[in-house]
């Protein structure tokens, strides 16, 4: 990777990690599974040592968390709330071990003793006291400033008021959880009472120690356990197994999977001994943390931006489990999309029953060798949909499991073109599944542009029962009394969204294709086909004749993957039903080319970085008008760049290939000389 392409990837690794920060810290709502955070995590790591000269001021590197956004008061740590580097693997911490060696001038062989307990899946909290009362309680929050759960915190019969024998000051530091049967539990009474059901543990006891009302907290198990401080106005023990002891002495819960380990040997058969009580233990866990025992080693090893050099986590591979195969469901997307979803009987994975299973794909289901009625191992890391990573039975004999060649939505033909995996219904107009996003995008303002029918009208409409395929839009004018009064509507607005779509009768029939949603045919296509065959239906009958990809082929800017998409399209009876029923109503125009013959005829222009006193779509207008073709990428065949402030990969793909490049000034200056 060179250095733009790793500044770029850098930039969009930041961009992720914070909005998946948000989500998991802050929002307890989580997008990715564990696994995947850590391996963008991971990433963002390595680009940084491969690169150190492009670590961004606001790298994830140097962050802790999520700043928090809660309606809750927000309040400062008195020192940092740190996370923990991970690793995945014995060598990484055989590692770890060296590096403290390293750091602290040690002999290679000199012993290292260390703390190992499990890494409980909660929500981080820190419980001050002053001359042994609880005075406050935070969330780590972005770990420097976390959220005052002072009285949501008073309700855990885990945590103790009062301490005697503590020092005067102690900030002890621990997860809140819920336990997986109360978490069970909670969950059913959630059911019963209408409320909302928790994905899993973490979630819950976030969600629960987050809220603005103590009482809501107070009706919810949760519990706490301590592993570790923060600030304490004396030492609290000479090893971090002494001070662990201590904590337990005062009454704070502490794991009974805690112990002092001499050699890394040890340390790793403690992880394989957790391991393998995972499932067993009353609480999820996602690994096993390691602590430099000696607190005056600790005090010499410091920190970096984001985390202690004495301490590591170890995670857990992704949990497994296996189970029967019982159905493959096909769901239908928005987009056309065929996804195989399997049902499973119902397992237990990580704290979650999980009966459903994504399969992907048609080619995924091949690969796996997967028919109804085979037992399978499945994978689940973290908050997402469990995926099949072995198949137990699959040289059993029982017949191959046949993927649908028909939308089970609609009947349409499914096809799936060469090269890709996906399968997609063809039937556009008419699927069900597809229709909301067919209607937004036919109405959209590269297509029809019918100004006051944006989504959500869309959706009351086709709720009401009105809208079911574009044609409808232009019988909306039936339901005018019955809209006017609704909330939301006026007559005035009423008449001015109708006379809105009337204005679109007899319109450009360029855009009229593009609204159509045909795969691959986009608003530059549908101009370059609308030229060579003037109308519609002209195109249809092209589209349906016995040279079909032939005669598509040949129009310059369509290749044999759009006559192939186009060729699908018309084939289907659906399609050219509901087509029929829309050119009746909306009657597009015959094709007037506006453009003029002049040096720039056939030539293709990209237009990138901000253009200051035009419009994008201004700009593509104008090269079209000189008949030009505008392209969104830069290729050999691309014959001129127009770049703005802010261009990036497509000013540097044109020096790469010698393209001429051009400001928006020298623009204007070819479009007033031509």
């Amino acid at each position: 990777m060179n250095e733009a392409d790793a500044a770029n990837r850098l930039m969009r690794l930041a961009k992720a990690i914070a909005r998946h920060n948000r989500l998991y810290h802050d929002q307890d709502a989580p997008a990715i599974s564990d696994a995947d955070y850590d391996a963008l995590v991971r990433e963002n790591a390595a680009l940084e040592a491969d690169f150190p000269h492009l670590v961004r001021a606001n790298s994830p590197s140097r962050g802790v968390g999520a700043t928090p956004s809660s309606s809750l008061a927000k309040v400062p740590h008195a020192r940092p709330m740190l996370s923990l580097e991970n690793a995945f693997a014995p060598e990484e911490v055989a590692e770890f071990v060296a590096r403290v060696r390293r750091f602290l001038s040690l002999a290679p062989d000199a012993d290292v003793a260390l703390t190992a307990e499990p890494k409980i899946d909660g929500l981080s909290c820190s419980l001050r006291f002053v001359q042994g009362e609880l005075v406050f309680a935070a969330t780590r929050g972005d770990g420097q400033i976390g959220e005052d759960v002072t009285a949501n915190v008073r309700t855990i019969p885990d945590i103790p008021q009062s301490l005697a024998g503590a020092p005067a000051v102690l900030e002890v530091r621990g997860e809140v959880y819920m336990a997986k049967v109360d978490f069970a539990a909670l969950n059913e009474r959630q059911l019963v009472c209408g409320g909302k059901i928790f994905a899993n543990p973490r979630n819950a006891a976030a969600g629960s120690l987050r809220q603005k009302d103590p009482g809501v907290t107070a009706a919810r198990p949760l519990r706490f356990l301590a592993h570790g401080w923060g600030e304490v106005s004396e030492p609290v023990a000479d090893t971090q197994s002494q001070a662990m002891a201590r904590l337990a002495a005062l009454g704070f819960p502490v794991s009974a999977l805690l112990i002092r380990v001499g050699t890394l040997d040890d340390a790793l058969a403690h992880y394989a001994a957790i391991e393998h009580a995972r499932a067993d233990l009353p609480f999820d866990i996602d690994g096993v943390v390691y602590k430099v025992d000696r607190l005056d080693w600790q005090d010499r090893l410091g920190q970096v931006a984001r985390a202690p050099r004495w301490g590591l986590a170890h995670k857990f591979p992704a949990e497994r489990a296996e189970t029967t195969l019982e159905a493959i469901d096909i769901q239908v997307g928005r987009t056309g999309k065929l996804t195989p979803v399997g049902r499973l009987i119902p397992v237990g994975v990580g704290g979650v029953i999980v009966a459903n299973v994504t399969l992907h794909n048609r080619d995924e289901i091949v690969r796996l060798g997967l028919r109804i009625g085979d037992r399978v191992r499945i994978q689940r890391a973290g908050d997402v949909i469990p995926q099949v990573v072995e198949n137990l039975t699959r040289d059993d004999l029982r017949a191959p499991y046949a993927f649908p060649d028909h939308c089970p939505e609609c009947g349409s033909e499914a096809v799936g073109e060469e090269g890709e995996v996906d399968v997609r219904c063809t039937g556009g107009l008419i699927c069900p599944a597809q229709r909301i996003e067919r209607l937004k995008h036919f109405v959209s303002r590269g297509a029809m542009d019918i100004d006051g029918l944006g989504e959500k009208s869309i959706v009351e409409f086709a709720g009401y029962g009105w809208l079911d395929s574009p044609a409808d839009i232009f019988r909306l004018k039936k339901h005018r009394d019955e809209l006017v009064g609704r909330e939301g509507w006026q007559a005035k607005s009423v008449d001015n969204l109708l006379a809105a779509i009337d204005a679109r009768i007899g319109f450009d029939p360029a855009r009229f294709l593009f609204g159509l949603g045909i795969r691959h045919v986009g608003a530059v296509t549908a101009k370059d086909l609308m030229r060579a065959f003037g109308t519609i239906e002209a195109l249809q009958a092209a589209a349906i004749g016995d040279d079909a990809q032939a005669e598509l082929s040949a129009v310059e800017g369509v290749g044999p993957v759009v006559a192939e998409a186009l060729t699908d399209f018309f084939h289907e009876p659906h399609n050219r039903d509901a087509l029929a029923d829309l050119l009746g109503l909306a009657r597009p125009a015959a094709f007037v080319s506006t453009a003029r013959t002049t040096e720039w005829t056939g030539k293709t222009i990209v237009f990138t970085g901000t253009l200051e006193r035009m419009s994008r779509d201004e700009a593509k207008a104008q090269a079209e008008r000189l008949g030009a073709r505008t392209a969104g990428s830069v290729s050999a065949k691309t014959d001129l760049v127009v770049a703005g402030p802010g261009a990036g990969s497509k000013l540097k793909k044109a020096a790469e290939l010698g393209v001429h490049v051009i400001d928006e000034a020298a623009w204007e200056a070819i479009v007033a000389a031509s």
